[in-house]
């Protein structure tokens, strides 16, 4: 029997900024919450506002495709200003796994997020045709989002 490891994408989103400032954004609680005003979602449980943290947890709520969803996530690894990753460890999905990874290239910093998910039903037919293509865009929202917090010189756009 082969095992399938699910769905892997990668969005790369350049920003005249410093790679801490995108680092900590992208850490921060309020400003996920601000990207994902759509989807009306909520921090409800751990850390709540602010920064997280190594070994943090938070879980959000929050509707996607007319449901409400609750996944506990927690950062695993942190390396300031590199990179962090952030995985489910509760939740409506068999893998999630978001690797955060914030690299200067000159005046700009090239962020780049690679996701992993596997849905526990019918992912062999979801994940391609829903639920990737619904992720991409809810992370190029959410980066356009930090882009716009970190790049006030530039006119909050991507380089």
């Amino acid at each position: 029997m082969t095992r399938r490891v699910g769905t892997t994408f990668t969005e790369v989103t350049r920003v005249r900024c410093a790679p801490e400032v995108l680092f900590d954004l992208s850490l921060s609680i309020d400003a996920h919450l601000d990207s994902m005003r759509r989807s009306h979602e909520r921090a409800v449980a751990g850390v709540t506002s602010g920064t997280i943290g190594l070994g943090e947890s938070v879980t959000w709520r929050a509707r996607h495709f007319g449901v409400m969803w609750t996944m506990t996530s927690q950062i695993t690894a942190l390396e300031r200003p590199r990179g962090f990753v952030d995985e489910q460890v509760r939740g409506p999905f068999r893998v999630f796994r978001h690797e955060h990874r914030f690299e200067r290239d000159g005046d700009v910093t090239v962020m780049t997020d690679t996701v992993t998910l596997r849905s526990p039903l019918l992912g062999v037919i979801v994940e391609p045709l829903l639920l990737r293509p619904y992720m991409e865009r809810l992370i190029r929202t959410r980066n356009a989002v930090l882009v716009r917090k970190a790049a006030p010189a530039s006119g909050g756009r991507a380089a």
